[in-house]
């Protein structure tokens, strides 16, 4: 598959299933997050750890693949700045993402790959569950058009996922084991199964994903730009389906979790489901 069919196949998904509305504020794309009560505060202060590394204030926030800028933690980002320039390839997400931040949105169909803009315009810039839609090869150049675009001494922040997760792997034993024990006793999780997880197979299922690992994204960046990685979250939504409930102390053990992300960022970014990738671009001596 050509490079423009990944991303006619991407923007056909979202404009015509992904981004279209099934209540005020909730899009069909939800089903692919955890939207459980017993996981709201961990997903919530997750979401939070983007603000930690932009700058609190500036005048424009570029917003690479934004989507319809669809949870209140993720409009928190641009609120020291003028405007946030969201860019997108859905139209429908960007109609979306300008009725909920006004004239505060300014909305570019674009590819996070070429981006339209000039060098060093952005005082900061986010990409969240964008960049693995791309292709291999242009997953590097939207790397290199986030830092061009950046003005020098701010950051951007990528939040990804891996393909190859050494934490989801060790642990994918408990995850089947966890299911299969859910559907024998509670017939409600085998039918919440059959319509959440499983549309139906004439249904879009999802847009082309190609997550790598940290080794992959280091071969690609050094000596290009100064980066980190981070832990964004360290589980996948399925882990947390199959293993996080009310009944077993499920926010209890969430709260864990997140303690020990935050004492050792880099381990669980590298090694977990979903990192946090920092960019930052220096001042020129």
């Amino acid at each position: 598959m050509s490079g423009e069919q990944v991303k006619q196949e991407v923007r056909s998904f979202y404009d015509q299933v992904g981004w279209q509305k099934v209540a005020e504020g909730l899009y069909q794309n939800a089903r692919y997050e955890d939207l459980r009560p017993v996981s709201a505060e961990y997903i919530h202060r997750c979401h939070l750890r983007v603000g930690r590394h932009l700058a609190s204030t500036g005048r424009f926030l570029l917003d690479a693949g934004s989507g319809p800028v669809q949870y209140p933690e993720y409009e928190a980002y641009s609120r020291g700045y003028r405007y946030r320039v969201c860019a997108d390839l859905s139209i429908v997400a960007l109609k979306e993402a300008r009725r909920r931040l006004g004239n505060h949105a300014l909305c570019v169909v674009a590819d996070v790959a070429n981006l339209p803009f000039a060098r060093g315009v952005f005082d900061g810039a986010v990409s969240l569950h964008t960049l693995h839609h791309l292709p291999l090869i242009e997953q590097g150049r939207a790397y290199d058009e986030l830092y061009r675009t950046l003005a020098e001494g701010r950051t951007a922040v990528v939040v990804n996922g891996w393909t190859d997760s050494p934490l989801m792997q060790k642990t994918a034993w408990m995850v089947r084991l966890a299911e299969r024990v859910g559907k024998l006793f509670s017939p409600q999780q085998k039918k919440a199964d059959s319509v959440v997880e499983k549309p139906t197979r004439n249904a879009p299922t999802g847009t082309f994903v190609q997550k790598l690992n940290a080794a992959w994204l280091r071969q690609l960046l050094d000596g290009k730009m100064h980066f980190e990685i981070l832990v964004w979250r360290s589980v996948s939504v399925r882990w947390m389906r199959a293993l996080i409930h009310t009944a077993t102390g499920g926010k209890f053990w969430l709260r864990l979790l997140f303690w020990l992300e935050e004492r050792a960022p880099r381990w669980f970014g590298e090694n977990g489901q979903y990192p946090l990738v920092v960019i930052t671009k220096e001042p020129k001596v």
